[in-house]
Order: C-alpha cells, then structure tokens, then sequence
C-alpha cells in the first residue's frame, strides 16, 4: 500500500495553470518510459496508411486493416523481440487502439496470441517462424466453438492420431463444434491458425492442445477446410468466420505440446501435467498477456476519447445566462464534473495498466495465482470504465461526437469486443472473486488509522477504498459460509457479493499506484493537481458506497451531505487545469485527426476534397457566397489554436 501522503496534498488550492508541467504529467503516466516503449509507436502510426478514410466498404476496411498491419510489422526491429517483451507489446495497443479498432483485433491475435503461443509451445523452433513474422502468412487461432466458450476446455474438435503415418486427422464432429468467430475468411490472404482439438491416442483423450494447420493460400481454403462468413460487426471490419474441418491431414509436428507434454512416433503419450484441464490452461496461457493488451487497446481509446471531447467542451460555445456573448460548454460545472470525473478514472485505469504489466513482467510463467487475479481484476475494471468514458465523451460531443470522422463513436464497437474477448468480463471476474474468496492469490489490504483526518487527505480517501473491500470481503464471505450444501446454490449466494469485492479490489488497487505517481512526482504545483485528480477519483468511487460507510463508522454525516459539494469543488480547481491534464495523453493531432479536436472544424464541411463537400449553392442578390474562409476561428483564451503535442 503507498504510504501516507506528503503535506503537499492537504493543499486545497489547485497551482496555477502556467505552473502545472505537462511533461511531468506524461512522465507520471508513463512512468518515465514515453520515450522507449511509446514514441516509437506514435511516429510509426503518423503513416500515411493509417489515416482515417471514409467511405469505404466493410470489404475495403478489413483489406485495409491487414494492409496496415503489414506496414506497422515492417516498422518492426524484431517481431519476435516484440512478443517475447509484454511491456513493449502492450505499450504497441495502447495506440493502435486509437488508430483502428479492427487493425488492434488483427494484431493481438497475429502477434499476441499466434506467435506469442508458437513461440511458447515450440522451443526447439521446430516450426519455421519467418513466414509469420515477415507476415508472407497471416496466424490466427481457432479455441471458441459455436457451443463452447467460456467453457472451452469442453470442445469437440478432434485430432486423431495415426501411428503408422505418424499424422493426425483434424475433424469437426458436430455442427455446433465449428470454430466460432476466428477471423479465416478471405480477407488478408494467405493464413495459418493454432486449432485447440482433442488429441486422440490409440481411443485415449489427452487433453486440448493447439495444432499448427494452414488455412488458405493465395487461392482460398485448402482442401478438407470450411468457412462461412459470420454476419457483419458494426463498427468492425474483422473477417470472422465459422470454420470446420473434414478429416485434415496434419504431419505429427503439427502438435505444439511445450516442455510439458511429448507424444513419440509410436504413440506414446507423457505428459508433466496429470489434469486435462491444466494442459489445457498451459497451451493458452497467452490469454493473460491477450487480457493486457485489449485492456491497453480500450484505454488507449479512451484517453483519445477524452482528449477530443476536452476540447471540443473549450472551443464549442453555447448561451450563457444574463451574458450577450456565449461561453465554451466547459465553462458549465455539469460538463467539468463529467468529463473531469472521466478523465480521473483515465489516469486511475493508466496507472492500474502500468501495476498489472509489471506483475505479469515479474510472473513470466503467467501462473501466478496473485498476477493472474490481478490481470483478470484488471481487464474487467479497465474495459468497462473505458466503454463508459467514451460514450460519456460521445454524449459531450453531441452530434459532432456521432460522425466516423470525429473518432468517438467507432471506438465504442471495439471495447465491446474487449469486453467479451480473452474471457468474458464477468466470467473471469467470477473466477476471480472464486480465488480471492478462498485465498488464492490474494491477501486482504491492512488497513489504517486516518479516522481522524480530512476528507480531502488523500490517505483518509485511500484507507475508505481499503475499508469499502474489507466490507465486500466480508459480505462474500458471510453468504458463502451460511449457504446451503448444493455448490451450485452456495455460489449464487455468494457471485454478487464476490463481484463487488473483485471491484473494490481493482479501484483500491488502481488507487494505491496512483497515490505512488503523485508522491513520484517532484514539481511542487504538478503534485497538487495530480493529487487533486486522485482526490476526484476516490469521492467519486466511493460516493456509491457511502451509506455502508456511514454506518460502520468510517464516514460522518456530515462528511456523507458534503460529497456532492466536495466533487464540485474539485472540478472548479480542475477546470483550468483540463487541457493540460488531457494533453498529458501525449496524442499526437497526427493519430488523432479529429475535426472537432482541432480549430477552424468547420472548414472541414467546405473542403473540396473532403467527403461530405457538394457544390456551393449560388448566392442570393446582393449577399456574397459562404465559404469557410468567410469567417475565422475563434481566438480567445478558451479556443486555443491547434497544434501537435510533443510530451
């Protein structure tokens, strides 16, 4: 737990704006890493390729996302550096989730979970890796079936094997046992997949494994392979497909068995893993760091969310009462305090991203009880709070923030996806709440004496974070243990009450290492705005939940009435820090290119060669033709003029 806050925090007043540090900021929410594990992406996405286009068919968009994909891998030193270096791979989703949603899908599965399992479960490098890297063959992977998901381990497909021909047969059994969803239609050319089957030997069923299997050439699928496109994903251009095999031939080396299983060419089977399910569980195990980088993608797009939607709220301007000239939305507290409050749970879900990657860097093995609860903690928390800061930006966008162009409404369909991918978001949560409730990998928050201080104590804020998830671990573990003997029964009693805890573990958390940035940070005024985000995202966090702490003891009434008063409060010391805070993001107007991001948008509307221009209606007599050169932008203090951040 981060220790108590520096005096500098007790500080109410919020520095003034020409004070607060913009790349202080950067270096806090990057942990002083801009530099080696981001910039590098930023430059590369400033391609011309990966510009937004309008317009195009779904057809057209999937061709495009795999045309970017080869030029973001050829920018590429080492793709196998790459995958081997998670900090650096998740660092490559937190902007391609800004550039394209269907590009970022493409990628994690390309290099994350294809190659990131090849190069996983083949150490003698048995398999030649060039085609992959150089990207000359798409990898994708075949696991979910049409009736199994969640529940994967269950799968029917098969891979029989045949010792006199040392091969396997991979065969579809049923109907409802085609691969569901993997992204094998035609689009991208030539593709492999890893196929989770069954491994029979000699009538005996091993376990789930993954089999390398070619699935198209240049000329389509290959022989005994089936695929049906799935119906379109809006806002998605991913190929998805069902896909079946019909008796496939595979050589034996078609197996990836890692170091924990070996079948010989006689058909002998040993494995050091005696459950099925664990082998499973070990040849895809790649889903933790997949649950990283689609939480990397989803915040991506949220923070540009954010950026765009700050400030258009300082360059939009609307009527103000008893005034003859208008104000920018910003100026209204209904507006500061959502988009502030969003952004807060911004640097919040930043700063939990930064803590969950360096427990999965300490835990390479990816089997750690106490990395994976925090991973599984993570990728929820993460996801949901960016589906709601994006569509709380699209909301303060008003009709601006429905346009493709304007970036806000198209990341909503590929957070959503993030949602269901990797796991399912409350699937994992469950098993999650399952671990922490019987101790696996997780140990309760101490907690401490701050009764005495301050709502505005950063410490006091902390330390009712840590009270609010001893009281869910409590409550869990109440109906858990009064339940009935039916084990079914005894966790419907418990999952509700386990899941707030899960919740209250991943904003205690994110908390905890945001508290550790503020105290990191040395400059005296940027600690005291920094600090004050953190204080608006603890009240806000624990605003729900005040009535349980007001009646154990931990929050007065008074302290209880004044919350609503005390957010609005620290949205008036936020407000004239917002840009900043946003431009921290460090997002370059080069990968955001959003009209209303930037001055003079409405240029965007007379643009001979923009999308939407159409001929200029002729002039009524006596009044001169409008053009966007006709008026100006506005240069006032609330509408600064455009320009590319550099952190």
């Amino acid at each position: 737990m981060a220790g108590r806050a520096p005096a500098g925090h007790r500080s109410r007043a919020g520095a003034p704006d020409r004070a607060v540090k913009v790349p202080l900021l950067t270096e806090a929410l990057f942990e002083g890493r801009f530099d080696e594990l981001h910039r590098p992406w930023t430059e590369l996405f400033r391609h011309d390729i990966f510009h937004y286009r309008d317009g195009l068919s779904l057809s057209q968009r999937a061709e495009l996302a795999y045309e970017r994909l080869r030029v973001l891998n050829g920018g590429i030193t080492s793709v196998e550096g790459l995958v081997a270096a998670t900090d650096r791979l998740v660092a490559l989703h937190e902007w391609s989730g800004i550039v394209d949603g269907t590009l970022t899908t493409l990628a994690t599965i390309h290099y994350n979970l294809f190659l990131g399992s090849l190069l996983h479960l083949d150490p003698e490098r048995t398999v030649d890796r060039e085609p992959f890297t150089r990207l000359h063959r798409y990898g994708t992977v075949l696991i979910t079936e049409l009736d199994y998901g969640n529940n994967a381990a269950a799968l029917e497909t098969t891979a029989a094997y045949r010792p006199d021909s040392e091969t396997f047969l991979l065969h579809t059994p049923s109907p409802g046992a085609r691969k569901f969803m993997p992204n094998t239609g035609p689009a991208g050319g030539r593709k492999s997949g890893l196929v989770a089957a069954r491994l029979i030997v000699r009538d005996q069923d091993c376990g789930v494994f993954l089999f390398l299997v070619p699935l198209r050439d240049e000329h389509g699928t290959l022989p005994g392979i089936r695929t049906r496109p799935l119906s379109e994903t809006p806002g998605s251009a991913v190929d998805h497909a069902l896909t079946s095999f019909d008796h496939v031939e595979l050589p034996r080396t078609a197996l990836l068995a890692g170091d924990h299983a070996h079948l010989a060419a006689d058909g002998t089977f040993r494995s050091t893993i005696g459950s099925r399910r664990r082998r499973f569980l070990r040849s895809i195990q790649r889903v933790t760091v997949g649950k990283l980088c689609l939480s990397a993608g989803a915040l991506g797009g949220a923070r540009a969310c954010l950026t765009i939607a700050v400030r258009h709220g300082h360059r939009r301007h609307t009527f103000a009462p008893a005034r003859r000239t208008g104000v920018p939305l910003f100026a209204y507290r209904c507006h500061q305090t959502r988009l502030l409050g969003a952004l807060a749970r911004a640097y919040a879900a930043t700063f939990l991203l930064r803590e969950a990657v360096r427990g999965c860097l300490r835990d390479d093995t990816g089997e750690q009880a106490g990395a994976e609860v925090l991973v599984a903690a993570t990728k929820g928390w993460i996801t949901w709070q960016a589906r709601d800061i994006v569509i709380e930006c699209r909301e303060r966008c008003g009709a601006q923030g429905l346009l493709s162009e304007n970036r806000v409404v198209d990341l909503i369909t590929p957070i959503e996806g993030a949602i269901t991918a990797e796991g399912d978001n409350l699937v994992i949560w469950s098993k999650a709440a399952a671990d922490m409730l019987t101790g696996r990998g997780y140990s309760a928050p101490p907690r401490t004496d701050t009764t005495h201080d301050a709502l505005s104590d950063c410490t006091r804020l902390l330390d009712l974070l840590v009270r609010h998830e001893l009281a869910c671990l409590q409550r869990a573990r109440a109906r858990l243990d009064r339940s009935g003997t039916d084990p079914l029964d005894r966790w419907n009693q418990a999952v509700n009450a386990g899941l707030a805890l899960v919740d209250a573990y991943a904003a205690r958390r994110a908390a905890e290492a945001f508290l550790a940035a503020v105290e990191r940070t040395g400059d005296r005024a940027t600690r005291g705005v920094l600090a004050d985000v953190f204080r608006l995202y603890a009240l806000q966090r624990l605003t729900p939940d005040a009535g349980p702490l007001l009646a154990d003891g931990h929050l007065t009434a008074d302290e209880v009435r004044d919350l609503g008063a005390a957010v609005d409060r620290l949205a008036a010391r936020l407000a004239p820090h917002a840009l900043k805070l946003v431009a921290a993001f460090a997002v370059p107007d080069a990968l955001l290119r959003a009209p209303i991001a930037g001055g003079g948008h409405t240029a965007t509307y007379d643009d001979p060669a923009g999308p939407r221009w159409s001929e200029v209606r002729p002039a009524e007599p006596g009044r001169e033709p409008f053009t966007a050169s006709s008026t100006a932008p506005s240069t006032t203090p609330s509408a600064p003029a455009r320009r590319e951040h550099e952190p």
